[in-house]
């Protein structure tokens, strides 16, 4: 990164990358590329006068500002909007100067009239190929500023193209789903209003010109790092240019800036890749694995957890019982579901009260712990913090606490309301509780659950305007969580939300998996999975071999599904008969010598699953001396012969032995002539990649 000194302009490079942006004749901040790494800083464009198009298009609203406020001539869609003391309602932004400490560059704004500073971050991310970039807005004057959209950026790409945007979508139950689409004149909005990431759609796009493939192709992405409600606004002009602004959602929201006051905003990081959606794909698993999950080089381990097996019937003889059975199938964490704390026999009581019950327990969680820790394996909780049941000792003692309006009556979603973590003495309430849980108990796995989305959005007793909720509820969850992380750097910590529901690069700050679907049926999963490897990497995402098609596809298709992340079991064991026993202790010993490629290599989508009866994925280790290959197929007219599948990620020039091949080839060989293979439906295959000498 390095600033012309010929004028304002500064470039931003990473290992194949450049981005650019200068000062145009008008004194306005403004983007002039994004694309491949060029040779000499002097070769990058450079802000050029624009000139109206009419009275009614002046230079203003024409120009790709990187950052531009509501005020004046300007009718494409804002990064900020205020209102200012006095009521002023926009915004004049003027260059104030530029500051560079190792690969952050900030750049400062004030506007024209009122002491409104206003700072763009931008952090190059030189080996993934990744730009980062948030925005700081501080009042630096003696009245108070609303803020009424703040985004995180504003990401334009090369003009004059007709684009195609990529972006998850879904619903409980069937979340990832992978949508491509034209972009046309006008605004595409995807947002969520629902307090979390959610279901519905995923904070993340790709962006290309409709001739991008998995390898091949100009493909600009980007994701956002909050766990809240956020806003994706992708808007192509009449004058052929397209932007993406991405950021908190500004529906319902506002944030009181008194004087003195800062407000930051989650970041927003973006790339550019020539190598299609797979290259993008694996920047964002690199960065995430590295530079983003807590316990980047832990191996994941093979769990159990006893949900299915059990729901709220648990106690100390049925979860020893299971965990007998589990450890002998080579599980190495035990993790109990829901049904455990006080007062918990169904979904309608119990959530708030975090400590065992006595009738399940009389002797406390400790004898079922030592018991599991005794049979080699590390034990796991489910919790639900950010919830409360009306019949619950904490609902009886302090109903005020959950989200609410006093005028409306309270949706109970799951017979469950959702405590205000915005509230100190919420936060404080579930730190005491949760931080006694895991000191009193060897603890080594929380699954952190959220089974509602928000409803009566009220916050009565807020001490400023109640619609900073949206924020400060999803700070008070961070700042909750991450103590308790900071306190007992033992636990790994998983985020669930009735599956998907929060799964981004904010809360992977915090918890090292995510549990990515309720459904487990293997062939919906296979779709599920995919889309989620979009963003996500393997390492992140656990997924379960359970009981949902015993009896209908092989138990070794199923296991195949749920080996492509980090492998759990949640089906009932005291059901399985021996010779399923038998080939799950084969089949998890075969996991556990493959799962260091498959959780910390480069991915490869050979065969997309999202709208394909045959898939396949290959894992490649960094130094490309070893891979895995999954193959499946679901169901197919008859007769079909397969089409080959060629070979990702393998070192040309060196010999490599396929399993399953009957001699070496060439990593060329492999990549271009292909591997045949042959499958019936619901059939899959695993076939390990070995780089010879």
């Amino acid at each position: 990164m390095n600033e012309l000194s010929s004028a304002p302009f500064w470039v931003l490079t990473t290992h194949r990358t450049a981005y650019t942006l200068g000062l145009d004749p008008d004194g306005r901040v403004v983007h002039t590329y994004w694309g491949p790494r060029l040779p000499r800083a002097e070769d990058y464009p450079r802000p050029q006068p624009v000139l109206e198009w009419a009275s009614f298009n002046p230079p203003a609203h024409l120009v790709p500002e990187e950052y531009p406020a509501h005020g004046g001539a300007r009718y494409n869609w804002p990064g900020l909007k205020v209102t200012l003391p006095g009521g002023t309602r926009e915004l004049e932004l003027r260059y104030v100067r530029a500051e560079q400490e190792r690969a952050e560059l900030r750049l400062h704004l004030q506007d024209a009239a009122y002491p409104l500073e206003v700072t763009l971050h931008y952090r190059a991310h030189e080996a993934v190929d990744l730009i980062e970039r948030w925005v700081t807005v501080r009042n630096a004057g003696s009245g108070t500023v609303q803020l009424d959209t703040v985004m995180s950026a504003q990401w334009h790409v090369p003009p004059h193209r007709d684009y195609r945007l990529s972006h998850l979508s879904g619903r409980w139950f069937d979340e990832f789903r992978l949508h491509r689409e034209p972009l046309t004149q006008g605004v595409k909005v995807l947002e969520s209003r629902r307090l979390t990431t959610s279901h519905h759609h995923n904070p993340w796009f790709a962006l290309d010109d409709g001739h991008a493939q998995e390898d091949a192709g100009e493909v600009w992405f980007g994701v956002l790092a909050w766990s809240g409600n956020w806003k994706l606004a992708a808007e192509v002009t009449d004058f052929g240019t397209t932007r993406l602004s991405l950021g908190l959602n500004d529906w319902d929201f506002v944030w009181q800036l008194d004087a003195g006051e800062q407000f930051v905003t989650p970041p927003s990081l973006a790339g550019y890749t020539a190598h299609g959606f797979g290259a993008a794909s694996r920047a964002l698993h690199d960065h995430i694995r590295a530079e983003v999950v807590p316990n980047p080089q832990h191996t994941r381990k093979v769990l159990y957890n006893s949900w299915e097996a059990t729901f709220f019937n648990v106690d100390e003889p049925s979860q020893a019982q299971l965990a007998e059975r589990a450890a002998a199938l080579g599980v190495e964490l035990f993790v109990m579901d829901d049904g455990w704390f006080h007062g918990r026999t169904s979904d309608n009581a119990g959530l708030g009260d975090w400590w065992p019950d006595t009738t399940k327990f009389p002797n406390g969680l400790t004898p079922l712990i030592e018991r599991v820790k005794a049979l080699g394996m590390d034990f796991g909780l489910w919790i639900e913090p950010e919830m409360v049941n009306p019949d619950s000792e904490l609902y009886r003692a302090h109903p005020e606490w959950v989200i609410h309006f006093p005028e409306r009556q309270r949706t109970e979603a799951r017979n469950q309301l959702i405590l205000n973590l915005a509230m100190p003495e919420v936060q404080t309430y579930l730190l005491e509780t949760l931080d006694r849980l895991l000191s009193e108990h060897d603890i080594r796995f929380i699954k952190w659950d959220m089974n509602r989305n928000v409803s009566e959005a009220g916050w009565p007793d807020a001490p400023r305007d109640q619609r900073e909720l949206w924020v400060r509820y999803v700070e008070g969850l961070y700042g909750l969580w991450g103590t308790l992380k900071g306190r007992h750097p033992q636990v790994v910590w998983q985020s669930c939300s009735g599956g998907g529901g929060r799964a981004d690069l904010g809360i992977l700050r915090l918890a090292d998996q995510v549990w990515v679907s309720d459904n487990t049926h293997a062939a919906a999963r296979l779709s599920i999975q995919d889309g989620y490897s979009q963003v996500f990497p393997a390492s992140t995402m656990e997924a379960w071999v359970t009981d949902a098609d015993r009896g209908r596809l092989p138990l070794e298709f199923r296991f195949h599904v749920s080996m492509l992340g980090s492998l759990g079991l949640g089906g009932h064991l005291l059901h399985w008969s021996e010779q399923e026993r038998e080939q799950a202790t084969l089949l998890v010993a075969l996991y556990k010598e493959v799962r260091h490629v498959i959780q910390f290599g480069d991915q490869y989508r050979l065969r997309s699953a999202q709208h394909a009866p045959f898939s396949a994925v290959q894992y490649v280790s960094k130094d490309r001396s070893e891979g895995v290959l999954f193959a499946f197929r679901t169901h197919m007219a008859r007769p079909t012969i397969l089409p080959p599948l060629y070979l990702r990620g393998l070192d040309a020039d060196a010999l490599y032995e396929v399993e399953g091949e009957p001699e070496p080839l060439s990593g060329a060989a492999w990549m271009h002539a292909g591997v045949n293979v042959q499958l019936n439906d619901f059939e899959s295959q695993v076939r390990r990649i070995r780089r010879l000498g």
